[in-house]
C-alpha cells in the first residue's frame, strides 16, 4: 500500500471521544487528537518540555484511512454522524471536515510525530510500541501501547486523571472492572499498580481486539481478562474498584450497577466528563448511594473518585 488518507475533523471538545470511535468504525487505522488542552495548566514535575499553545475549543482529530477506501463516502458519513451526536446532548461545535492524500512515509511521519515516551506521572510512562526505551529508575512502570491501534494511550487529559486516580487508591490485591476498556490502557496500568484480577469491558469487539494487542505487548498481564459486554449489564464479579473513562452521558447509566458490583469501602472512577456534564454525573453517582472523595479537572474535562462507605468522615460531600 502506497497511499494513506487522511480525514481531518475539526469539532468541539466535548465530542471528542465520540467522534474518535465513529471515525475508528468507519475504516480508520489510527487517530492522532491535537487538543490545547493537553498543555493547559501543565506543571513540568517529569522532564517534559511543553510547547507554547493558544488555548481553543477546538479539537482537531486526523484519522488514516486506507487508499482502497472511497473517502468521498467516509467524509459524509464521519460527518453526518458527528453532527447527529447533537441528538443525544453532546455539543459538537463547528463541525468542518477535510480530507488529503499522503504517501506511506508522509502517513508514518505524520502519525508517529504524535507519540513519544510520555512520562504520565512519577511512576507511569506510556511507550509506543516501536519504540527502544528502557525506565530510568526501578520505580517507573512502562506501559507499552500500539497508538495506531486505538484512542485512550495516555495523552488526553481524560486518560491521564484516570491514571492518577488508580495510582491513589490502588495498593495491591484489588479486583478491578474496567468498563469502556478501548486500547486497554487503564488496565495495564491498573496491573503494573498492583490489582491482582482485572476484567476490561467493550462494546465493540474490534476494542476488544485492540485491548488484548496492547496487553500481550506488555508482559505478566495474564490477569487482565478482556471480553465484549455492555457496561456492567449482566455482570456478577465483584470488585475493589470499578474504572471508566467514557462520555458522561453513558457515565450516567452505569453507575447503579456500579454500586451493585462494587465492595465495602471499594471506589467507583470516572472520567471522560466535560464541564458541563458534571453535576449530572455527580447527582447519578450520590443517588446511587456513593460518596464524593476526589474531583480532578484539567481544562474543561472532570474525573472523580466515588467511595462505597457508610463512613463518611473525611468524604467530600459526606
Amino acid at each position: 500500500m502506497d497511499k494513506w488518507q487522511e480525514v481531518t475533523v475539526e469539532l468541539g471538545r466535548e465530542a471528542v471521544e465520540a467522534a474518535s470511535e465513529i471515525m475508528l468504525n468507519s475504516g480508520a487505522q489510527g487517530l492522532a487528537i491535537e487538543d490545547s488542552a493537553d498543555y493547559l495548566d501543565h506543571v513540568d514535575n517529569f522532564g517534559e518540555i511543553m510547547p507554547e499553545i493558544e488555548q481553543s475549543d477546538v479539537v482537531i482529530i486526523a484519522g488514516y484511512y486506507p487508499e482502497n477506501l472511497v473517502i468521498s463516502e467516509i467524509l459524509v458519513e464521519v460527518e453526518e454522524k458527528i453532527k447527529n451526536l447533537a441528538t443525544f446532548g453532546i455539543e459538537v461545535g463547528d463541525v468542518k471536515v477535510s480530507s488529503n492524500q499522503l504517501s506511506e512515509e508522509d502517513w508514518a511521519d505524520s502519525w508517529k510525530k504524535y507519540y513519544e515516551p510520555t512520562r504520565i506521572s512519577h511512576d507511569l510512562t506510556i511507550v509506543p510500541s516501536w519504540t527502544d526505551y528502557e525506565p530510568i529508575n526501578e520505580s517507573e512502570k512502562i506501559i507499552r501501547l500500539d497508538p495506531g491501534m486505538a484512542f485512550g494511550t495516555g495523552t488526553h487529559p481524560t486518560t491521564k486523571m484516570s491514571l492518577y486516580a488508580l495510582e491513589q487508591i490502588l495498593r495491591g490485591g484489588e479486583t478491578l472492572l474496567d468498563v469502556g476498556t478501548g486500547s486497554g490502557v487503564l488496565s495495564i496500568a491498573a496491573s503494573l499498580l498492583g490489582a491482582k484480577e482485572i476484567y476490561a469491558y467493550d462494546l465493540d469487539q474490534v476494542a476488544v481486539n485492540v485491548a488484548q494487542e496492547n496487553i500481550d505487548l506488555n508482559e505478566g498481564m495474564t490477569n487482565i481478562h478482556v471480553a465484549v459486554g455492555d457496561l456492567l449489564n449482566g455482570v456478577e464479579k465483584k470488585a475493589d474498584v470499578v474504572v471508566a473513562n467514557i462520555l458522561a452521558d453513558i457515565l450516567v447509566l452505569m453507575t447503579e450497577d456500579a454500586y451493585r458490583l462494587v465492595k465495602d469501602n471499594g471506589y467507583l472512577i470516572m472520567s471522560g466528563i466535560i464541564e458541563s456534564k458534571w453535576e449530572m454525573v455527580r447527582q447519578s453517582a450520590e443517588k446511587a448511594g456513593f460518596f464524593l472523595e476526589t474531583r480532578i479537572q484539567q481544562g474543561e474535562w472532570n474525573a472523580c473518585i466515588f467511595k462505597k462507605t457508610d463512613d463518611v468522615m473525611g468524604v467530600i460531600g459526606g
